[in-house]
């Protein structure tokens, strides 16, 4: 019986990445001291097989996540007589589905949502919170900052708490029942509003490497992203669905004479209550702007075990050929995330801050009714999940 000295798959061009409907090619390599019986016999010394299969074009994209997984493997298996030990190898590749968000409907309108909320204070008085959120695009890239404007109108008497805006991943796992995985990828806070001010704060949130939107082929999995705004103090937030894609929006930049401009309607307080205006007299609505506290921002990192930037080799030349866009790695997936030309991150108002670990968490989370309530409508895909 011949000891078995190498057995392993190679791929061709050294790939990590396909698209559905490519050629995948390889050799399979045999390295024996001796010879080995399998449905014939495999003399001593290195033998190589060539094999090539067609990607199906039904393929989904590859994925991993805490509590599921898309993965794809070439296996090989040298299957002995009866009673000897079979002996196997297997190599995992990737298979990337872009996402073109030009194909998705009124992406490159802005996103825009607003509540307004009864702010009580003084036990018994009461005035209104008026909270809305837009950004600038609907669907981003990896490396794209997400242009946020939030405005903020305190008709109340007592000053509200700080202001949170959130880069939120909701993964939806089918099983016997849905289960959910929601998990805050970036954040920036703010400053609160004192009373009776017309409060505007602008700020960014830049796109680490993610899984795209709608994991195209896979039906059992669903990743979905939103931007949520939120005050801590009245409890009241609103939710932007968006995209995360490969292929960026085509759209051409407005010029400033064109340019969407918030005009902000005229602001007219409700009256104070009887003991407020006795004390301090009437309340104008001043406009002022909102300062950034903080940013949490996750940094580029793999999430895929064993695989890493050295497995991918991209010269200068590649890298700056449509043909061979940048290479990241993918955040909560295995698939190596390719974005279409030139990455360049945007720096963001104020330093970047790396967030709590979230392999940690050992239990799956949920989706809060209101954030399924103002979503449902946008993408109805998490309908299923209800």
């Amino acid at each position: 019986m011949g000891k078995l000295q190498l057995f392993e798959i190679r791929l061709s061009e050294s790939r990590v990445v396909y698209s559905p409907g490519e050629p995948l090619a390889g050799t399979v390599t045999v390295r024996l001291s001796g010879s080995l019986p399998y449905r014939g016999v495999l003399t001593a010394g290195e033998h190589t097989f060539p094999f090539q299969f067609l990607v199906p074009a039904s393929a989904p994209t590859s994925f991993e996540g805490p509590f599921g997984k898309v993965v794809h493997q070439v296996k090989a298996v040298i299957d002995t007589p009866r009673f000897a030990k079979d002996h196997k190898c297997n190599k995992v590749f990737y298979i990337l589905c872009p996402l073109n968000l030009n194909d998705i409907p009124d992406i490159e309108q802005p996103n825009t949502t607003s509540i307004t909320k009864k702010f009580n204070y003084k036990l018994v008085k009461s005035g209104n919170i008026v909270l809305t959120a837009t950004s600038d695009l609907k669907g981003y890239i990896v490396g794209q900052a997400i242009q946020l404007r939030t405005d903020i109108e305190n008709k109340s008497g007592r000053d509200t708490g700080t202001v949170v805006a959130s880069l939120l991943q909701k993964v939806a796992y089918k099983s016997k029942r849905w289960i959910y995985d929601l998990r805050t990828i970036a954040e920036v806070e703010g400053s609160g509003v004192k009373a009776w001010k017309h409060a505007e704060w602008k700020e960014q949130i830049l796109v680490p490497a993610l899984p795209q939107s709608m994991l195209q082929g896979c039906s059992l999995i669903h990743v979905d992203y939103y931007i949520q705004v939120s005050l801590k103090s009245p409890e009241v937030s609103v939710t932007l669905p968006i995209y995360i894609g490969n292929i960026a929006v085509n759209r051409v930049p407005l010029t400033p004479a064109r340019s969407v401009q918030h005009i902000p309607s005229v602001v007219v307080p409700s009256a104070p209550p009887e003991e407020e205006e006795a004390a301090s007299g009437y309340h104008p609505m001043d406009n002022v702007s909102i300062p950034t506290k903080s940013h949490s921002q996750l940094q580029t990192f793999s999430y895929a075990p064993g695989l890493s930037l050295q497995d991918v080799r991209l010269d200068s030349d590649q890298t700056a050929s449509p043909n061979h866009p940048t290479l990241c790695l993918a955040t909560g997936a295995t698939v190596p995330y390719y974005a279409e030309g030139t990455v360049v991150p945007v720096p963001t108002a104020s330093s970047l801050i790396l967030p709590p670990e979230y392999s940690t968490w050992g239990y799956p989370n949920e989706a809060p009714p209101s954030y399924e309530q103002s979503c449902s409508s946008a993408n109805s895909s998490l309908s299923n999940g209800n």
